[in-house]
């Protein structure tokens, strides 16, 4: 037992245990990951994954480090900016998520370097990438300081970090976000993936996620010169953005 605490979800676990718990949730919800991505987003999870892809400043040939990748969406669209030239590592620590994301795209005849990777002791030199993505992972990290300086660690100078994770909806739809969230998803998890504990654990760890403010101060703290961030649908996510100088 460790003496220091954080959160898993609306509980309060040791901190040594928070990863487990974690990737118990993971090993179980990832063949229906996509298919509960979709029905929970209604299909936004999407958008808001091509508005990622299509913002970030690449060039072919650049180097793309997708950390929690999961099921390959990020990883897909970094492949087809960065050409053949370039170099896209598809990461998680969730073995489970990552051979799904990795037969996948190998399915679609692309094949990507793949690396069973802890954010907070990235496997990678200093300054080799030119953009870390990290999409809805970086909220289940029990040492999110620690996972922030590694991704500014390997950067580049001039290299970009692009975080997409839930975030602090606009106050006047709290209340139904909230009925969604605690009422609808995990009876959907249960329905769809028959899995309602996983689900209500996805929901509880989108409301104990920093708010844009606080993320934004804990990447200045981690290294990053220069953050800004996009709220989309109303805050539910935002994509925010760090520049290493």
């Amino acid at each position: 037992m460790s003496d220091h605490k954080t959160h898993f979800g609306f509980s309060t676990v040791d901190e040594n245990e928070k990863a487990g718990k974690v990737a118990e949730v993971f090993h179980s919800v990832a063949k229906n990951y996509d298919i509960m991505n979709d029905v929970m987003s209604g299909g936004l999870h999407r958008v808001w994954k091509h508005f990622t892809i299509n913002t970030a400043r690449l060039k072919k040939g650049d180097k793309v480090l997708d950390i929690a990748g999961g099921t390959g969406d990020l990883s897909r669209g970094w492949a087809k900016r960065v050409g053949k030239e370039g170099e896209v590592w598809l990461t998680d620590i969730n073995s489970s998520m990552l051979t799904v994301g990795r037969d996948r795209l190998l399915n679609e005849g692309l094949i990507l370097p793949v690396s069973l990777a802890d954010a907070e002791k990235l496997p990678f030199p200093d300054n080799y990438f030119n953009l870390v993505s990290v999409a809805f992972g970086l909220r289940n990290m029990t040492h999110k300081d620690a996972a922030l300086k590694e991704m500014h660690r390997v950067l580049k100078p001039g290299g970009t970090l692009l975080v997409l994770e839930f975030s602090k909806v606009y106050k006047p739809l709290e209340g139904v976000y909230d009925l969604y969230s605690f009422k609808l998803l995990p009876v959907m998890g249960k329905l769809i993936a028959k899995d309602a504990d996983s689900y209500q654990y996805l929901a509880e760890s989108i409301r104990m996620h920093p708010d844009q403010e606080t993320l934004k101060q804990m990447m200045l703290d981690a290294g990053f010169d220069s953050v800004d961030y996009h709220n989309m649908s109303a805050g539910i996510v935002a994509l925010h953005k760090g520049v290493k100088f």
